[in-house]
Formats: structure tokens, sequence, C-alpha cells
């Protein structure tokens, strides 16, 4: 399994795989963080493709070209906003899991996620990246593809956080 999940720090956007995940907004308009990066990277086309799309749920997932990206994809996923509540946690598993399945259908074989939630939306660091490494090891467990699931943070604490959940899978 540990073969299948790496640890990257640095700028999602400039990564060469076949899917770059986005910590969208509801809208699926752009924003600030992550969200911003990726369509200004992507150009304009992609807002236009997102448009398209009539928005995103929650803890859902919805795929688009990469455009200018190295990606071939981008798959936006809109985490939640940090309660507290037990629904929190469970909408943030299903961000990975369903930007995971979307993946595989669409043939996806590496694929790299930011660290939804937890910048404006205020998740606690370290209780996502518990989330986010045991749904994708659930994940792959009983799935072939993706091949690869690269971590993409970019501050030094979440770069800890994972590489510290990592070292004992």
């Amino acid at each position: 399994m540990r073969s299948r999940i790496e640890l990257y720090r640095g700028d999602i956007t400039k990564l060469n795989v076949d899917a770059i995940v986005n910590a969208a907004n509801n809208g699926l308009s752009g924003g600030g963080g992550v969200d911003g990066a990726i369509h200004r990277a992507a150009g304009k086309e992609l807002l236009e493709a997102c448009r398209l799309l009539n928005g995103c749920a929650t803890g859902d997932a919805k795929i688009t070209p990469g455009f200018n990206l190295p990606a071939k994809y981008v798959i936006h996923t809109v985490g939640p906003i940090w309660s507290g509540s037990d629904d929190d946690a469970l909408l943030l598993r299903s961000c990975y899991m369903r930007s995971l399945e979307l993946a595989a259908v669409n043939g996806v074989k590496d694929i790299a996620f930011p660290n939804i939630s937890t910048g404006v939306y205020g998740y606690p660091k370290d209780k996502a990246a518990d989330i986010a490494v045991n749904a994708v090891i659930d994940f792959l467990g009983g799935n072939g593809i993706p091949e690869k699931v690269i971590f993409a943070v970019f501050d030094a604490e979440n770069y800890e956080l994972y590489k510290e959940r990592l070292s004992v899978i």
C-alpha cells in the first residue's frame, strides 16, 4: 500500500499527474488558496467549464479538463466548513472517496490531493490528515486505480502531519 501513496511539498499546480483535486467552493467559481491557484494556472477555460456543472454539494466531487495545467483533469470537491460536528468528518471523508471514485471511472492513474478544508474552512489539520490518509488507504485497498495517490502539501505543519501518518503504513 505504501508504494502507492506519496507525499509532496510544493505547488500542486506544477504536478504532472493525470488529475489534481481542487478544494473548491459550492459554486465552483474559484476563490482563494489552492482553488484560486488552480483556476489561475488552468486559465479562464476552467471557470467556463465549472459554470456548466451547476455547482457542487459539500462532500461531492465533479471533474473537468485541466486546460493549461500539466494535469489532464481537475477533480473539484467541496469540503465542509469546520463546525466540530460528526457530520464534518463524514463530509470530508466523502470528498476523498468521491474524488477517488471519479478518478477510477475516468481511468486516472495518478492523482494529487491538497489539504481539503484546512484553510479558510478551518478544519483542524491533524484531524483532516487522519481522515485523508484513512480514506485513501480504504479506497486503494479495494481498487487498482488510481495506481498512485499524492498528498500535495504546501506548508511545513501539514508536511510533518502527513509524514508521521504515512510512516506507519
